[in-house]
C-alpha cells in the first residue's frame, strides 16, 4: 500500500421514465451501467427497468423509511471512491420522492453531485396544459384530509402563477368540489392522467365544466393537476372617471350617445350598462 487515498466518487441523480420506457435517455443508461452501485426507492420496480436495458449494476434500497441512515452509508461509499447513482420509482428524484437527504448529505461531505436530467411529471403536465408557463409553482401532493385540503386551496386562491399539484384518483372528485367552492367554477384547470402511458388522458376546462364532464366517473392512475393562477383584474373606474371620459366625447358631433357609451366602456373596462345608468342619472347623456 502506498497510502494514496482513492479519488472520491460521484453521486449521480438520475431521472427515469414515468411510464413510457422510450423516455429513458442514452446518458442515463450509460451512467447506470458505469456506476458501482445504484440506490433505488423501490428495488423491485427498478430491477424491471434495469433488466429492460441490460443493466446489471448492484442495487440497494433508499426510501422514505431508511433514507437518513442509508444516505450516510452511501455517501461513505462515495468517499471511498465508488460512484453511486440514485433513482426514484419514476421521474426525477426528490420531486415529491426521496432523494433530498442523500443529495444534501453528499453536498455536506464535499461529494460532487451530477444531475442526469430526464422526465418529470410536473413539467410533462405543465407543458401540455395550455396554461402560462413563465411563472409556475409546484406544491407536491394536495393534503388528503378535507380540512387541510380546503385550507391549502384557500392559501393558493390569490396566487397569480400557474400551480402544479399531485392528487390521488380516489380523492379527485372531492378535490374538484372543494376547488369549485374555494377557487370558483370559472377557474381554469387541467387534469393530466397517466402521462406517457398507454391510457394517457388530458382534460382541460373550467372547474365547473370538468365537474359536469367527469360526473360519476371512476378514476385510476397517477394524476397531476395544473391550476390557472388568479387573473389580475384592473381596479374598477370611479364614477368621476366615467363622467369625465364621457364628457370629453360630447364635443364630437359624429358620435351618438350609443357610440360614446360604447367607447367609454371599452376604454375604462366597465360595462355599457354601468356607463348608461350613470350618465342617465347625471343628465349628461346628450343625444
Amino acid at each position: 500500500m502506498n497510502g494514496i487515498k482513492p479519488a472520491r466518487g460521484i453521486l449521480y441523480v438520475v431521472a427515469t421514465p414515468i411510464g413510457n420506457l422510450e423516455d429513458m435517455t442514452l446518458r442515463a443508461i450509460r451512467i447506470l451501467k458505469e456506476v458501482g452501485l445504484i440506490a433505488a426507492e423501490d428495488t423491485r420496480r427498478t430491477r424491471h427497468l434495469l433488466n429492460a436495458f441490460g443493466i446489471q449494476t448492484p442495487l440497494v434500497s433508499l426510501h422514505d423509511w431508511n433514507e437518513q441512515k442509508r444516505s450516510v452509508a452511501l455517501v461513505e461509499r462515495t468517499i471511498e471512491g465508488v460512484d453511486v447513482a440514485y433513482v426514484s420509482d419514476a421521474g426525477t428524484p426528490g420531486i415529491s420522492d426521496p432523494g433530498y437527504r442523500l443529495i444534501n448529505e453528499a453536498i455536506g461531505q464535499g461529494i460532487r453531485v451530477i444531475p442526469i436530467p430526464g422526465v418529470s411529471a410536473v413539467i410533462t403536465a405543465l407543458c401540455a396544459s395550455g396554461l402560462p408557463m413563465d411563472h409556475f409553482i409546484f406544491r407536491g401532493f394536495i393534503p388528503s384530509k378535507t380540512s387541510l385540503r380546503q385550507q391549502f386551496l384557500g392559501s393558493i386562491k390569490n396566487e397569480p402563477g400557474t400551480l402544479v399539484v399531485y392528487e390521488s384518483p380516489r380523492r379527485l372528485p372531492a378535490t374538484l368540489r372543494d376547488m369549485e367552492s374555494i377557487l370558483g367554477r370559472d377557474r381554469r384547470i387541467v387534469i393530466a392522467r397517466e402521462m406517457t402511458k398507454a391510457f394517457e388522458e388530458i382534460q382541460r376546462g373550467t372547474v365547473g365544466e370538468l365537474i359536469e364532464t367527469l360526473s360519476g366517473r371512476t378514476f385510476k392512475g397517477e394524476i397531476s393537476l395544473v391550476i390557472a393562477g388568479r387573473k389580475e383584474t384592473k381596479p374598477s373606474a370611479t364614477e368621476e372617471e366615467i363622467q369625465g371620459q364621457y364628457r370629453s366625447l360630447l364635443a364630437d358631433p359624429n358620435l351618438s350617445r350609443r357610440d360614446r357609451i360604447a367607447r367609454v366602456a371599452r376604454q375604462l373596462g366597465v360595462s355599457r350598462r354601468q356607463v348608461y345608468q350613470l350618465i342617465l342619472r347625471e343628465g349628461s347623456g346628450g343625444t
